[in-house]
């Protein structure tokens, strides 16, 4: 992967070999005057045919040598700022841009941020507006190469200009936070399951967080028995590997009163690889089940990012973490499971496991009496045949917590939809030998599993579920989520604290 220097660039400007200079021009009536200005500040002789390409109607980039002076080279690209203008474009952009200057000899990258003005309704601060631009640099970069031969270690400098120096060194400095936990997300999701049982996912977070002063707490299979995690230990029974339950506390410093919680609990569905036990899976894809624990890596990599930031806020992590093998031991289709909660389950289909885990997860986050909890977890097939790869579920009664998840989701290009929770859903999930069964038939698969879930949460406490089965696997969105598992919604949970700082 890139080795990646992020800077705020000097006011007067040192370009070093192998250098890019990035400007942007908006599309205007009077775009050609604008080309030719900035090409006389720049320097820049522009052929007849360049001039023409960039002016027409499908023209959006021109690339050209500096033969006398430096930089090397400058890219000009054209902005078009109509309906199909989002606050994802420079993030998309930039991101495209370093994905293919990393196979390329140039070293060191300026880009030179427009005018915050002309694009101000689609960003709500202009710190933000900087930040989508750091952001892509980030995402561009990412690469999994760990276990090939030839890594790209290039070095890569980028050098960041704007209007204003004060707020692009804010969100340089807070977009090196957030990064490295989407990064540090992204890499346990990319990670092999053959070397992320749930000991060694166990053992990687504590490393990482720990250095960040989270306090991380590990219960082994002994100290989930005296639990009485029933669901943990059922899904993680048939594996060599036993189940671990793995517990995040960050302290932000914030005023608490007497009584009162202001903790956010972020629980996260653990499993490090799915069979699907007894009602196997089909063998093809199977090998992308390595990624049935991006609840949990989102939730590491969302406290990672806020205890870097030193965001005042508290949170609790809460991580259930299995493999669901198929073995002698397994659990079975039929069975009946008795939770931490003491409600039972009716096992109708072992592959529906993930919010069997979640079960416990919920019910132990509960007891804590946190402000609030929020789940993540890949955990139906249904909620991708609904939404489709690039937008999460979202499911909770609670009106400020789901606008607040949502407009978070505009905002980071996390974004989520909210479906249903209307309580007529529970009866598909009735049993007539348990207190609940952990599938609900054929219909509204997503939204009986998310009543699942709602049995197992005290139903004072504010609760969302997000459904990421689609968003955490590589998809065709655009220029970073193509190759990779994506990391979504670090952003947007990060986004989403930062808001609860202002209460």
């Amino acid at each position: 992967m890139l080795k990646l220097a992020v800077k705020v660039g000097s006011k007067k400007i040192s370009y070093k070999p192998f250098s890019i200079s990035v400007r942007y021009l908006i599309e205007e009536k009077k775009l050609g005057q604008s080309l030719e200005n900035l090409s006389k500040i720049l320097g820049l002789k522009l052929s007849e045919l360049q001039t023409k390409n960039f002016l027409s109607e499908s023209g959006c980039e021109i690339r050209a040598a500096k033969h006398n002076g430096k930089p090397d080279e400058i890219l000009i690209s054209r902005i078009k700022i109509d309906d199909k203008f989002s606050a994802d474009y420079f993030r998309n952009h930039i991101a495209g841009l370093v994905k293919n200057l990393s196979n390329e000899e140039i070293k060191n990258l300026h880009i030179f941020i427009p005018a915050y003005e002309p694009f101000k309704k689609y960003f709500n601060t202009e710190d933000y507006y900087y930040q989508t631009f750091i952001e892509g640099v980030f995402l561009g970069a990412y690469s999994y190469d760990k276990y090939l031969s030839k890594k790209n270690n290039k070095q890569f400098e980028v050098y960041f200009y704007a209007g204003n120096d004060k707020k692009l060194k804010t969100a340089v400095n807070n977009t090196l936070h957030l990064m490295g936990g989407v990064n540090f997300t992204k890499d346990l999701q990319n990670e092999p399951a053959g070397n992320l049982t749930p000991q060694i996912l166990a053992n990687k977070i504590r490393a990482e967080l720990s250095k960040a002063g989270v306090k991380v707490t590990v219960f082994d299979e002994n100290i989930i028995k005296k639990k009485k995690m029933g669901g943990l230990l059922a899904v993680g029974g048939g594996s060599a590997n036993p189940p671990r339950f793995i517990l995040l506390e960050y302290k932000g410093g914030i005023k608490r009163k007497a009584g009162v919680s202001k903790t956010t609990a972020l629980v996260g569905k653990g499993v490090t690889f799915d069979t699907g036990g007894i009602s196997l899976k089909p063998a093809a894809d199977m090998g992308e089940m390595k990624g049935d624990m991006s609840g949990a890596a989102v939730v590491a990599g969302v406290i990672l990012a806020a205890a870097k930031a030193k965001l005042k806020v508290d949170l609790l992590g809460v991580i259930p973490a299995a493999e669901n093998m198929l073995s002698g031991s397994a659990y079975r289709p039929g069975d009946i499971i008795v939770t931490a909660s003491g409600k039972t389950i009716e096992v109708d289909n072992t592959d529906a496991e993930g919010r069997i885990i979640l079960a416990d997860a919920l019910d132990y986050a509960s007891k804590l009496k946190p402000a609030r909890i929020i789940d993540l977890a890949t955990l139906t097939g249904a909620c991708v045949v609904a939404l489709g790869e690039f937008t999460a579920g979202l499911f909770t009664k609670d009106d400020k917590l789901s606008s607040d998840i949502f407009s978070s989701g505009i905002k980071t290009h996390d974004r989520v939809w909210a479906l249903p929770m209307w309580d007529d859903y529970h009866s598909l999930n009735k049993s007539d030998v348990a207190d609940v069964k952990n599938i609900g038939g054929r219909w509204a698969g997503a939204i009986t599993a998310a009543k699942f879930l709602e049995n197992f949460v005290d139903k004072n406490i504010p609760w969302a579920h997000l459904d990421i089965a689609g968003p955490a696997s590589a998809n065709s969105l655009n220029n970073y989520t193509k190759k990779y598992m994506t990391g979504f919604g670090v952003r947007l949970l990060f986004d989403y604290l930062l808001k609860l700082q202002k209460f």
